[in-house]
């Protein structure tokens, strides 16, 4: 039986397969840890390190399209809303969207799922010029060449959070994506302390309402934003042509079986919230049942300089062959 080394996040939803109570058909699967997670999508995509690695969509996308040899399959084990996720220097007087035009907003990386979603709602939603703003990141990209004029490295090694507290950023990314982590996406990671709230340098939300909001642009849109996707080897599959289909089969049956045991996905809260906003499944797999997230993210992310103009728009193309039923 061949082995296959698998990354993916801390997901009870994953932990199933992982564990080998689900089998992956002809195939026995090796775990690999690496935390945060995200660590491992530079070693998957520049040095090909796993057999199967969680990715972030767009940074598979720019993998793609720079010709690195891996191809997904249609599991998108998380899922975020991102009205929530903009914060405002405590003296920056901001108080509407377009308000951040010229001014420095922090980001951990200029791809990064959370930056790429935010500027999308920004613009699509609030006319925000993004191109007028000034993207301050403190880490690279996993998938370097696609840094636009309009971003500025931090070079004194202070975090994000530093900086915003300071009042030298006027807004930032909260979480991974900006002020809750202190340091690049290696082992050790750190979050950054957190100001009291109330307190002189506490930063405040750009939208107060941010969770209506959010449900409000779901409801229009259908746009649930994905933040991973399974990614293969290339040549595991060109090897075998049905492996994509007995990975796909085998994460939706991991995620039947922990639903069996904790339904109402008790074992995250926070998607549990997300599920009873949407009124559905907090995490769909497959092509189909993401097909407003999909082309948006597509779209979204050619917008912003990280994919050529002639990127692909089929959504079938940018998946392995194989049947993929939304489960």
């Amino acid at each position: 039986m061949d082995k296959l080394t698998v990354v993916v996040g801390e997901f009870p939803h994953a932990q199933p397969l992982l564990d080998g109570d689900v089998e992956t058909e002809g195939y026995a699967v090796e775990p690999v840890e690496v935390k945060p997670v995200i660590g491992a999508y530079r070693r998957m995509i520049r040095d090909l390190e796993f057999d199967v690695c969680e990715l972030a969509p767009v940074s598979y996308l720019m993998a793609r399209q720079a010709g690195v040899p891996l191809t997904a399959i249609p599991v998108f084990l998380n899922r975020r809303f991102h009205h929530g996720d903009v914060q405002c220097a405590a003296h920056s007087g901001i108080r509407v969207p377009r308000d951040l035009e010229g001014r420095r907003v922090g980001v951990r990386a200029y791809s990064v799922s959370t930056g790429v979603w935010v500027r999308g709602v920004l613009r699509d939603e609030y006319g925000v010029d993004i191109d007028k703003i000034t993207w301050v990141v403190d880490d690279d990209d996993h998938v370097e060449g696609r840094i636009p004029a309009n971003v500025e490295r931090v070079t004194d090694g202070r975090s994000l959070g530093e900086l915003l507290r300071a009042g030298e950023i006027d807004a930032a990314l909260t979480g991974n994506a900006g002020t809750g982590r202190a340091g690049a996406p290696k082992a050790g990671w750190t979050a950054a302390a957190e100001p009291e709230p109330g307190s002189d340098d506490s930063p405040y939300p750009l939208f107060p309402e941010a969770g209506t909001l959010a449900v409000d642009h779901y409801v229009r849109t259908g746009v649930y934003p994905l933040h991973s996707l399974i990614s293969v080897r290339t040549e595991l599959v060109e090897r075998d042509p049905g492996l994509p289909a007995k990975l796909y089969a085998a994460f939706a049956e991991s995620k039947r079986r922990h639903l069996a045991d904790r339904p109402e996905w008790s074992a995250v809260p926070r998607l549990a919230r997300q599920g009873a906003a949407i009124g559905g499944d907090p995490v769909p797999y497959g092509i189909r049942a993401n097909d407003p997230s999909l082309h948006a993210m597509v779209r979204f992310a050619g917008e912003q300089g990280l994919l050529d103009a002639d990127f692909p728009t089929d959504l079938r193309s940018l998946f392995a062959a194989g049947d993929f039923p939304d489960a």
